[in-house]
């Protein structure tokens, strides 16, 4: 199974980035997909979540600010994310969690995780 995420890099501060996560190794189409972040010194935090179906769940950090969208049929989780700040700074990782429905911001909840993307944001 592999999550690989991408599309993270360099932006400045109100741009935006789209990050995306490829899975492979099995069908993610019944799966709740998550995105998560992780700072230098910081625990990993919760930024997003969808289930099967689409319905969405965000940190309240990013509200209003990201969305995160799928292609079940490319089996790819996406997050736009718009209107960056220095704080969004952080490893970006894709997760997944079997349990139909659940949109967890725990990461107890997500069997599969990825490696991250780094994203930078400059002030």
């Amino acid at each position: 199974v592999q999550l690989p995420a991408f599309g993270g890099g360099l932006v400045q501060a109100g741009g935006s980035l789209r990050l995306s996560c490829a899975a492979s190794g099995r069908t993610f189409s019944s799966y709740t997909m998550g995105w998560f972040r992780q700072a230098p010194g910081k625990e990993r935090e919760f930024v997003a979540a969808i289930t099967r179906s689409g319905s969405t769940r965000y940190a309240d950090s990013v509200k209003g600010r990201v969305t995160i969208s799928r292609d079940n049929a490319k089996n790819t989780v996406y997050l736009q994310m718009n209107s960056q700040k220095p704080e969004d700074a952080a490893v970006y990782y894709c997760a997944a969690d079997s349990s139909p429905g659940r949109m967890g911001s725990l990461l107890k909840f997500y069997e599969y995780w990825g490696h991250g993307t780094q994203v930078t944001v400059s002030s």
